[in-house]
C-alpha cells in the first residue's frame, strides 16, 4: 500500500518512531545494490528521513555519486516488525552542515540512543517521494 509522504496515517507514524533498525540501499558504481543495518528518523512534516554515518563510508560516497544520465542519487530505507513493513525513498544528498547533523544526531537520540561523538559524521538526507508498506 502507498501513503502520503507528508501526510501519512497515525499507524504509520507510530510504526516510524518505534526503535525498529532498517536497511538502507543506495547503489554502487555498477549499479548494485548496498545494503546496510542502520538507525534513522523520519519526519512527516518535511518529508525528509536521516540517517546519521561516517564521512567516507560506501553510502556516503555511494549517495554523492550521480544517478544514471547525471540524475540526484537515490536511496531507500526499509523496516520490518512481523507483518508490519515500510519502504521510503526517494533522492539522497549528503550534509555536512554542522546544524543539519546536530539535527539529525538529536533526532536519532529520541528514536535509538545517544550516539557516540565522531568528528567525522555526517547526515543523509533522504527526500521521501514513495512511501510503501503495511502498517
Amino acid at each position: 500500500m502507498s501513503f502520503p509522504p507528508l501526510d501519512p496515517p497515525a499507524a504509520v507514524v507510530d510504526f516510524l518512531v518505534e526503535r525498529h533498525l532498517a536497511t538502507l540501499t543506495t547503489l554502487r558504481a555498477d549499479g548494485s545494490p548496498h545494503v546496510v543495518a542502520v538507525g534513522f528518523t523520519y519526519d512527516p512534516a518535511t518529508g525528509l528521513a536521516r540517517v546519521i554515518t561516517n564521512d567516507g563510508s560506501a553510502k556516503v560516497r555511494n549517495a554523492e555519486r550521480p544517478g544514471t544520465g547525471g540524475a540526484s542519487p537515490r536511496a531507500a530505507v526499509g523496516q520490518v516488525d512481523g507483518r508490519r513493513w515500510l519502504s521510503l525513498e526517494g533522492p539522497v544528498r549528503v550534509s555536512r552542515d554542522p546544524a543539519e547533523i546536530a539535527d539529525a544526531v538529536e533526532r536519532y537520540s529520541a528514536r535509538y540512543r545517544v550516539p557516540r561523538e565522531n568528528p567525522n559524521r555526517v547526515a543523509l538526507l533522504i527526500e521521501v517521494e514513495r512511501l510503501l508498506g503495511h502498517a
